[in-house]
């Protein structure tokens, strides 16, 4: 059921960096946001509670780069999507879902296995191209290749209590994995896996293990620049880059710039849940009478971790962080590990700030999301509908608390 806002993907043409007065406009409008009637505990943007004053200073530093907007001639694209993580992600504050969606396509092989496409500038083919890029090649927006056998749109997602998720320690995620559906409840979650073989938990379909590795490749595929760990370009649709249309050196940015973005994203707190009704705390128990608890476990628990605040925690995650099939009509790519119809659980934390929906924004409400979910959520989508109307409603109160 999720969660992220999205508008239909830009293919204007992009001479140099445009647009940057209007995002900073809209993040900046975004700091007058104030929660409505939140039980105890923090607002969306703050940070957990608990933190030392050094990790305080870490985060703040952070929140600077995360904010930051990059030109072309500070590292920006030539292929890109957004010219700084605050340009996707700001909705209602820095760190919070965003309209910009990225545009994938894979290629599935007859041996089931699943090419990424990475030769021809996949998976992630960028929206956005430097004028330097269209002179050379003519190109608007990065080209799909024909080799591609799926494309699909993925929202941007919040990244409210990212910290907390990869705290849960790798045995919780998969004491829950029931690949073969051995004890025949129709669901079968699986843990994604990274090419070395550690869980997944960040991305759509589970392929970051950690948020440095999710900032790392945020900054590359999203916005051009490059870094320590990530310092490879790429091309352009399998063309080499323009001669000139790279001016800064790689890496573009530093170990630390990475450091401090993921200390920002580590530290941001998951929203405090509104104060439930009579009628909320009744849906709080069909969304486990009807299922959706199955695969949005309601809570998580964290393991020992360097940063007190996030060690040893109960977490109001609502995931499992786990993959499942929910069926071709929600396929997607394939990217990972995971098949085209495998999604990871999304978390439920702030669902309520949220204006679409799944993880191409498919549905434009909670209840059409709900009533999307297919293959293995099918059986709980059905129990929903078949809910008594009053029901329904209490159990979209409880969803629209989180």
């Amino acid at each position: 059921m999720r969660f992220s806002s999205s508008s239909a993907r830009s293919e204007r043409r992009v001479a140099g960096v445009v647009g940057v007065a209007v995002v900073t406009l809209a993040i900046a409008a975004c700091n007058d946001y104030t929660a409505p009637d939140p039980g105890p505990g923090p607002v969306p943007g703050d940070p957990v509670a608990g933190l030392t004053s050094r990790e305080l200073s870490q985060f703040r530093a952070g929140e600077q780069q995360f904010r930051r907007l990059f030109a072309l001639d500070q590292g920006l694209g030539p292929l890109f999507n957004e010219t700084g993580c605050g340009a996707c992600h700001f909705v209602p504050v820095a760190g919070g879902n965003g309209v910009t969606a990225e545009f994938l396509a894979t290629a599935q092989l007859p041996d089931g296995t699943c090419d990424p496409l990475v030769a021809s500038g996949g998976p992630v083919f960028q929206r956005r191209v430097a004028i330097t890029v269209e002179q050379a090649y003519g190109f608007e927006l990065e080209p799909i290749p024909p080799e591609a056998t799926a494309t699909s749109e993925h929202a941007t997602p919040d990244l409210f209590g990212f910290g907390l998720l990869e705290a849960v320690p790798e045995s919780e995620i998969l004491s829950r994995e029931d690949p073969n559906d051995a004890d025949g409840d129709g669901i079968s979650g699986r843990a994604g896996r990274t090419a070395d073989g550690r869980v997944g938990r960040f991305g759509r379909m589970a392929t970051f293990a950690t948020i440095t590795d999710f900032v790392a490749e945020a900054f590359l595929i999203e916005m051009g620049i490059t870094s320590p760990t990530r310092p490879d370009e790429g091309n352009v649709g399998g063309l080499p880059l323009p001669p000139g249309s790279d001016p800064v050196p790689d890496p573009e940015v530093g170990r630390n710039t990475i450091v401090l973005t993921s200390a920002f994203i580590q530290m941001l707190a998951p929203p405090s849940p509104l104060l439930l009704s009579e009628a909320g705390e009744n849906g709080r128990r069909l969304f486990s009478d009807v299922g959706c608890a199955d695969c949005h476990v309601p809570t998580l628990n964290t393991g020992p971790h360097a940063v007190a605040a996030l060690a040893n925690r109960e977490v109001a995650a609502y995931t499992d962080l786990l993959l499942h099939d929910l069926g071709p009509q929600l396929a997607s790519v394939c990217l990972g590990s995971a098949a085209p119809g495998e999604m990871r659980t999304e978390p439920l934390m702030g669902l309520r700030l949220a204006q679409r929906f799944m993880h191409d924004s498919r549905a434009g409400s909670v209840i059409e999301a709900v009533i999307l979910h297919a293959g293995e959520a099918t059986p709980a989508s059905e129990a929903f509908a078949s809910l008594p109307a009053a029901d329904r409603r209490d159990l979209l109160e409880f969803l629209a608390s989180l």
